[in-house]
């Protein structure tokens, strides 16, 4: 029996419940969005807090968007789409590197991915901290990166990285390179594909005899245990047929009991419907009470992009300040990164994870399975700006918040998180001589401590502030870290 035929045949027993029983106590969803949307999100993703996003595919070939560019897009994923416009940078960039005569499918023998280490990847992701991943199975190109039929049959040539260019399944081999690590492994899934003829030409076909099969493959061979749908602003939910299929995801699926997906399914759905709710590129959500998580590259793009330099990735810093905040604001950061061609994690991308997992392995507890403060200010000392909740591209820059911040705001003295009966003070900067909080309520019996190293440290009431007093010699001997945690036991 091949591989691929094994896994499916494996698939088909149900993961962790006993025969019969469906999570969180319903027996069977409906089609319907009153039905499905009474699923909550399970637990391990809420308590997550930081996954990996990867925009991985031929896109990563040509690797190019312009930069800093007024009305086009700069996501280099969106290459094709570019292309296909008159005069843009893309179409100039195009014609001058590979000829006005060149298709976009002849992109696909050069993605090769000869350098591929789906054990590295995983290295890499456990090490950074995050504790789930969603990879491009397919993005709106319409090429898969498992074997997928459909993909041959409706474009009508090799449109899969088994069958063409990595001639691997690179989907299948992360899949379970990361469940070795302990990650929850999952997929972004497009819905609609640009240009596909079965798409331009009958779109109730295509749902119906590509996508809807398509999808149920790509959940019963890789089993995700995330689902990151998207392309789906051409037509409603209804069209889509999605609470059929997520019926089918609840109730048949092999990943019926974990699974976790977002809020794009139709044109109607996002913030809506589904699960999660996301955002793209923005501050994301104000302390909303449903779960909710913002996706963005370092740079300006999610799939590679080689016009990219180092002033236009974030910075260690301004990366973790975000984690930092978002958490604080009870959200999800999923924060991407863009492979190239031959299956390198760029360097720079690897070492912004790295930079933030060595934050996370001494104050993981201020992070994961905590929440936001309810009825509370989420930062210490002075005005709190109002951030703008979009779901896609927005002004953001937490970091100047918290190292200059603009006139009429105080400085960020701490992030909140709580987790029991502890309230998680989380410094931006190194704690010298005093630290003072505002906005806490403490008993008598309140204990403070610095979490990297246990210290136990002294502390007074004045006011409605707490203030902490930090010995010279717990100052020098803190490690060099682009934040610090205190730890309020017994606060709130």
């Amino acid at each position: 029996m091949r591989r691929r035929d094994l896994l499916r045949t494996c698939a088909a027993a149900p993961l962790a419940l006993a025969a019969g029983r469906r999570a969180f106590g319903q027996n069977r969803y409906q089609p319907t969005w009153e039905s499905i949307d009474q699923r909550p999100s399970p637990a391990w993703y809420t308590d997550s807090k930081f996954g990996i996003f990867i925009h991985w595919g031929v896109y990563s070939v040509p690797a190019y968007a312009p930069v800093n560019s007024k009305g086009e897009t700069m996501y280099a994923e969106w290459y094709w789409n570019s292309l296909n416009k008159a005069n843009s940078s893309t179409r100039k960039f195009h014609d001058r590197n590979y000829g006005a005569n060149f298709p976009y499918a002849d992109f696909a023998p050069m993605f090769r991915a000869e350098l591929y280490n789906p054990d590295h990847w995983a290295d890499v992701f456990e090490r950074s901290g995050a504790k789930y991943v969603a990879l491009t199975s397919k993005h709106h190109e319409g090429f898969t990166l498992w074997r997928s039929e459909q993909a041959n049959q409706t474009w009508g040539r090799p449109w899969n990285a088994v069958d063409i260019g990595p001639k691997r399944d690179v989907a299948l081999d992360l899949m379970e390179a990361g469940r070795r690590r302990g990650l929850h492994m999952g997929i972004y899934y497009s819905l609609y594909e640009w240009y596909n003829p079965l798409w331009l030409s009958d779109k109730k076909r295509y749902v119906t005899e590509h996508m809807f099969p398509q999808f149920k493959d790509a959940v019963t061979l890789l089993k995700p245990s995330i689902i990151f749908s998207d392309g789906e602003w051409d037509l409603s939910s209804a069209e889509w047929r999605s609470p059929e299929l997520l019926a089918w995801l609840f109730n048949e699926s092999p990943v019926r009991d974990e699974v976790v997906i977002d809020d794009r399914w139709g044109k109607d759905t996002r913030h809506k419907h589904g699960g999660y709710y996301t955002t793209e590129y923005t501050s994301g959500m104000q302390q909303a009470a449903h779960p909710w998580e913002e996706s963005r590259g370092m740079g300006y793009s999610y799939g590679y992009n080689r016009m990219e330099t180092l002033a236009d990735y974030h910075s260690d810093r301004e990366l973790l300040m975000m984690l930092l905040d978002i958490v604080a604001r009870g959200g999800n950061l999923l924060l991407d990164i863009g492979p190239t061609a031959d299956g390198r994690i760029p360097v720079v991308m690897e070492e912004r994870l790295i930079q933030i997992g060595d934050f996370l392995r001494p104050n993981g507890e201020a992070i994961y399975g905590t929440h936001a403060r309810p009825s509370a200010r989420q930062w210490s000392r002075g005005a709190i700006p109002k951030l703008e909740e979009k779901e896609f591209m927005s002004d953001y820059d937490i970091a100047k918040l918290v190292d200059t911040p603009p006139a009429g705001y105080a400085r960020v003295e701490a992030f909140y998180t709580v987790k029991n009966d502890a309230v998680y003070a989380i410094l931006p900067r190194r704690p010298i001589h005093e630290v003072v909080l505002d906005d806490i309520e403490t008993p008598s019996g309140v204990r403070v401590t610095l979490l990297e190293g246990g210290q136990q440290l002294e502390s007074s009431r004045q006011g409605k502030q707490l203030r902490i007093r930090i010995p010279d010699a717990v100052a020098a001997s803190l490690p060099a870290r682009q934040a610090y945690v205190l730890k309020l036991a017994g606060a709130r």
